[in-house]
């Protein structure tokens, strides 16, 4: 059995310099201590470009052994002033499906 999970993320380019997220890493762990590992290029297909005070908005999903879990990571992301790499850090997120909670 698998149990489907979906979540919204905002990116917010808070600095001076137009940046652009190049790629993504994800842990993704399910309450029965699976731990899966997601690299890829951009989000969703996409490699958004933030000028400054821009934000980027998308919609992706997960599937997951157990009905909780949680989600952490970071975005690869290039500075176009110095053209210099850095990471993002996602913070942790939990998943849990509505009908678990009680």
């Amino acid at each position: 059995m698998h149990f489907a999970f979906a979540y919204t993320i905002t990116i917010e380019n808070q600095s001076k310099d137009s940046v652009q997220l190049t790629a993504r890493h994800w842990s993704i762990k399910d309450s029965l201590s699976r731990i899966e590992h997601v690299e890829g290029e951009g989000v969703i297909g996409q490699k958004p470009v933030l000028k400054p005070g821009e934000s980027h908005t998308y919609q992706s999903g997960c599937l997951l052994s157990s009905p909780f879990g949680n989600m952490s990571g970071h975005y690869t992301m290039i500075n176009f002033s110095n053209a210099r790499h850095f990471h993002v850090v996602i913070p942790t997120f939990k998943l849990s499906a509505p009908f678990a909670l009680n």
